[in-house]
């Protein structure tokens, strides 16, 4: 491989490129050099490890910074995490630390995609120069969050953590491809934006009022859904994905309510294009209903879900009922009032999955 030359972090009173973190009403600021973007309120901290293993119980201070680099080889399909180094880690033990650094492209935290590169003994300024590689799509990248994590390799598996960084790739500009210093952040909660990220899916919706059907008695409206497509889905395991769209309108959950779409296989971006009707909607109704969307990675032996969207008007309840299903997010809750106020017309919208959806 070939060696990367070092560039320096600069220490107290160095340049204005230098990583630092601030003191602001009592919050730690961190920040990074102004080389590459700003990481924004998108980039949250999350490792999918826990902070230590069975055994010693030890939290330390994190402290320090990782240099690496970001490129994607188009003609290989292959995305190319450069681990050049680390300085001024935290000493996890005797003055000294194990280090070595994990990575994942979340929200996969699978073992088929972390990678790692080696440890390196009793130091605090490691040189690693190690490649990680991911097999995937460009396009696939716009939904992934880049994780990359320090710990201390200890005895008996009690691997410390010493702090990590997350860019999301979804604005990362692919032109910048010099090696860039990041300070090394402490652990915050996961954000449910980045966990709950795998793909997107686009709809289209009508609802068509009492009476504008017919002469049916009493009148009653007609919900038309269209499922158009999946977008960047996130699969479960390195691969594809053959990928189908289960559809029921709540509080109805009855084998009859549920309607779904052909398989589509092996493919991240699956084109549905599948249409269903549900009736018997009076005035008022759709304001206590959930249309629940599903999408599922179809196995051998069994489906399993990849992640969903709930459109209702996120109340709580449904006829006075308290019910765990009406917890839409605030774009659900938007896009599901346009629906009932543009009764008659298609309203279309292109919705993140998300796997945080309370169970019913």
């Amino acid at each position: 491989m070939e060696e990367i030359s070092l560039s320096p972090v600069t220490g107290e009173g160095g340049s204005a490129d230098q990583n630092c973190a601030l003191e602001l009403d009592g919050h730690r600021i961190l920040t990074h050099s102004p080389s590459v973007p700003t990481l924004g309120s998108k980039s949250l901290s999350g490792s999918m490890m826990s902070l230590f293993s069975t055994g010693e119980v030890k939290s330390l201070e994190v402290q320090g910074w990782i240099q690496f680099s970001l490129q994607y080889d188009s003609p290989r399909k292959e995305l190319r995490v450069l681990v050049i180094q680390c300085r001024d880690l935290t000493a996890a033990h005797n003055q000294r630390s194990n280090p070595y650094v994990k990575c994942y492209l979340l929200p996969d935290k699978s073992s088929q995609g972390k990678r790692k590169t080696g440890v390196k003994k009793k130091t605090l300024d490691p040189l690693f120069n190690d490649t990680l590689k991911y097999k995937l799509e460009q396009s696939e990248l716009q939904c992934r969050v880049l994780n990359l994590s320090v710990w201390h390799r200890g005895l008996l598996g009690r691997n410390l953590f010493l702090g990590e960084v997350e860019l999301d790739l979804e604005s990362w500009d692919w032109n910048q491809i010099q090696p860039a210093w990041y300070n090394l952040q402490p652990r915050t909660p996961l954000s449910p934006d980045i966990l709950c990220r795998r793909g997107r899916l686009s709809l289209a919706i009508m609802f068509t009022s009492p009476g504008e059907g017919g002469s049916s008695l009493p009148p009653l409206g007609e919900l038309h859904i269209w499922v158009k497509e999946a977008q960047h889905l996130v699969p479960l395991k390195a691969g594809t994905v053959s990928s189908f769209v289960k559809c029921c309108v709540l509080p109805d959950d009855s084998p009859s309510s549920h309607q779904r779409t052909r398989v589509m296989s092996r493919s991240l971006q699956p084109m549905y294009n599948h249409t269903m009707v549900y009736d018997g909607f009076r005035e008022g109704d759709l304001a206590e209903a959930c249309a629940e969307f599903t999408v599922w990675d179809q196995g051998t032996l069994s489906s399993r879900l990849l992640g969903g969207v709930r459109l209702s008007t996120g109340q709580g309840s449904s006829y006075g009922v308290p019910v765990s299903w009406m917890d839409s997010t605030e774009e659900e809750k938007s896009f599901w009032g346009s629906v009932i106020k543009r009764a008659g017309n298609w309203t279309e919208v292109v919705l993140p999955l998300r796997q945080n959806l309370t169970p019913r």
